[in-house]
């Protein structure tokens, strides 16, 4: 299983680190992933990090903002979101995959329960 943890409300500018920790099995051979829901919008890709932690890609709204890492000895992949705008505000979810590419196509193996983001202007 994964659980995402983090989110709050916090204003625009702002930072938050969102984790999500596995458990059950060991995710260390999975490419991991971030993604987003807004109200009334799509699950969208956010970022992705590969098994090794080696290469790291983003969509292009977070680029410069936001930075995915993992730590493979505590079994916890983070997303680091900086400089916060109203936009960003939504439900983020990590995810699991056989390889980077199948996260970020959006059909990754395994889906963590989301983490809320809220910001205010």
């Amino acid at each position: 299983q994964l659980q995402a943890s983090g989110g709050g409300l916090v204003q625009a500018g702002g930072s938050l680190r969102l984790s999500c920790a596995a458990s059950g099995r060991t995710f260390s051979t999975y490419a991991m992933g971030w993604f987003r829901q807004a109200p009334g919008k799509e699950r969208e890709f956010v970022a992705a990090i590969s098994r090794s932690g080696g290469t790291t890609r983003y969509a292009d709204s977070v680029k410069g903002r936001f930075t995915v890492s993992r730590d493979s000895a505590k079994n916890t992949v983070y997303l680091q979101v900086n400089s916060l705008k109203p936009e960003d505000a939504a439900v983020y979810y990590c995810a699991a995959g056989s390889s980077i590419g199948v996260v970020i196509t959006g059909s990754p193996d395994y889906w963590g329960q989301g983490t809320q983001v809220t910001v205010s202007s």
